[in-house]
């Protein structure tokens, strides 16, 4: 779960991050007049807790915000209002503001209007030929079929050329929404290339004559969320999710990144892939960093990294656990406004590769619901042999994705029997550490607290239910050995070795602040967890039940501290190191 390296202080809110559920509203009401477009980075996001009256909650937030402050925007389906405080306003002034807004009745949280930006990387040597459909063997798909007008994939970016002549007869007759300028027209402004270029990785026209080939003919529509620089704010492009997925899109195609994890983001996402059913890809990164950006980190989203045209890992492309599929991003050659064509390089590239095959399978078996299509995309990818890291489940296959569907739709149900039987493979490993007792030398893992550098153990060393986890020194006993089981939901319990319980959260409390203590295994979601890599191979470790974070109390550093869970705002108390025994 990779976000700013800088972490501030337990209850700071300069570095809060953190998720919630999706909150249900309806409608996005137009942002205010004078409001600027692009990046917004003095407005301040408030979410409302999902039982609130928004004006009310609006009202009372009013009351807490000095005097030249305004509330620019808000969208009822995801819950949030944009406030905007003066540009002279000081981070402590900042601080000071958010956290008497999060105090108001109504108030879920508050996070900054964080920025997020293009993820294109600098062009290598053109190669003078496109290689992309190619690779992931679009033409051997196209014998069956070249895609279906009924699927529909929405761009959100700097805005494309919806006229160019190799994109105007995919695009749907309503052009789009441009949520930068709050207008009806999502042509990109100031030369900006990027949103083009990823319309064309997706579904520029094929076999028309002309220019390129997109990876699959789909309907397509145009969300401009960045501006013409390659930067947007989070508010924009939530909004563009929210739109996107109310409109009718598939899949929706994200070639951005940055910001790091964000309750708003949280809840646009899950509005899209969980409850419209829409399959949300973006782009891993382009840091060469072992971790994936935001927001293709979040567990809702199909993360992309890019590979070269040897198949190998691109020099710039992030990498890590959260990867789940490759495809092609160095020279990708594509429509390029005005009514040109360029090759340009970036997990921006390889996204919409991958979007497009996606395209390609639903057009086969439009069935397929997104978790599904998610499945298909992944269990009919090819090992390149790149590390799981680099590669996920391997680079994106149309001709194998549009077979399996041809065949009647048994390879999707086939890929998820087979992810069944990949996660209890992890399960059995996880059953050994589980096998540990007083008798047994250690044999699961350490989770030392990046904070205090003490570990997570059972206090008392009990083997009871409802004893308390704490953090104390390393004394290599088994109490403080730990066995990481994988679910076959890819969750995971947390067993202690000792006595065999599983970490819990007590009452299956959703409160702030509720202890984590160890019980019996029932299954239930407040005993399942999920892990989330950080910088420096660490985790975050999130409760499902809740969406809170195992956190030391109070981010004491002394020994014998309880753990509870907490929202996530980034400080070493929620930060993990794990080490295996």
């Amino acid at each position: 779960m990779t976000g700013d390296k800088s972490w501030g202080s337990r209850r700071s809110f300069v570095e809060m991050l953190g998720l919630t559920g999706a909150v249900g509203f309806a409608g996005v009401t137009a942002a205010t007049p004078g409001r600027q477009p692009g990046p917004k980075e003095n407005e301040l996001l408030v979410g409302m807790a999902d039982d609130a009256d928004t004006a009310s909650v609006q009202a009372s937030v009013e009351q807490a915000m000095p005097p030249n402050a305004a509330v620019k925007h808000r969208n009822e389906t995801l819950g949030y209002m944009a406030v905007e405080l003066p540009e002279e306003a000081s981070d402590r002034a900042r601080t000071a503001t958010a956290q008497a807004m999060e105090n108001r009745p109504g108030v879920e949280y508050v996070e900054r209007n964080v920025t997020y930006t293009i993820q294109v990387a600098p062009n290598d040597p053109r190669f003078g030929e496109q290689y992309a459909p190619q690779q992931v063997n679009a033409p051997e798909a196209w014998d069956t079929t070249f895609g279906s007008s009924d699927v529909t994939v929405a761009v959100l970016d700097t805005g494309a050329q919806y006229d160019h002549p190799d994109l105007q007869g995919n695009f749907a007759s309503d052009e789009g929404r441009d949520f930068v300028d709050d207008d009806g027209d999502p042509f990109p402004d100031g030369g900006s290339s990027h949103g083009t270029h990823v319309a064309g990785c997706a579904a520029a026209d094929t076999d028309n004559g002309r220019g390129t080939a997109g990876v699959s003919d789909s309907r397509l529509i145009n969300g401009r969320c960045l501006g013409g620089s390659g930067g947007g704010s989070l508010s924009d492009i939530a909004d563009a999710i929210e739109w996107a997925a109310r409109n009718g899109a598939d899949i929706i195609n994200m070639s951005l990144g940055g910001g790091g994890y964000t309750e708003t983001m949280k809840n646009a996402v899950q509005y899209a892939y969980d409850q419209q059913d829409t399959l949300v890809v973006a782009a891993a990164g382009n840091d060469s960093r072992g971790s994936v950006s935001y927001p293709s980190a979040y567990e809702e989203v199909v993360s992309v990294s890019a590979i070269d045209p040897n198949e190998d890992l691109a020099r710039f492309s992030n990498y890590g656990d959260g990867v789940e599929v490759a495809a092609p991003g160095v020279n990708v050659l594509a429509p390029y406004p005005t009514d040109d064509y360029r090759q340009l390089s970036g997990t921006s590239m390889a996204c919409p590769v991958a979007a497009g095959v996606a395209a390609l399978g639903l057009a086969v078996d439009p069935d397929l619901s997104a978790s599904q299509l998610r499945q298909r995309l992944k269990d009919t990818a090819v090992d390149v042999g790149l590390s799981a890291a680099e590669q996920g489940a391997g680079r994106v296959d149309a001709a194998a994705i549009v077979a399996a569907g041809d065949d009647g739709g048994d390879g999707g149900d086939g890929g998820d029997g087979g992810d069944d039987g990949g996660d209890g493979g992890d399960g059995g490993d996880g059953g050994d550490g589980g096998d540990g007792g007083d008798e047994q030398p250690l044999s699961g893992y350490r989770l030392t607290n990046a904070n205090s550098g003490l570990a997570l153990d059972v206090e008392g060393n009990a083997t009871e239910n409802g004893a308390a986890l704490v953090q104390t020194q390393w004394a290599e006993e088994s109490a403080q050995d730990w066995a990481i089981e994988r679910q076959s939901d890819g969750t995971y319990r947390i067993v202690n070795n000792n006595s065999g319980l599983v970490a819990d959260v007590a009452d299956a409390s959703t409160s702030r602040g509720a202890r984590v203590i160890q019980w019996d295994a029932h299954g239930g979601d407040n005993q399942r967890w999920e892990f989330y890599s950080l910088w420096g191979g660490e985790y975050a470790i999130r409760n499902v039940n809740s969406g809170l974070y195992l956190t030391v109390d109070g981010a004491s550093g002394s020994a014998g501290e309880d753990m509870i869970q907490w929202p996530w705002y980034g400080g070493d108390a929620q930060r993990w190191e794990l080490t295996d025994l």
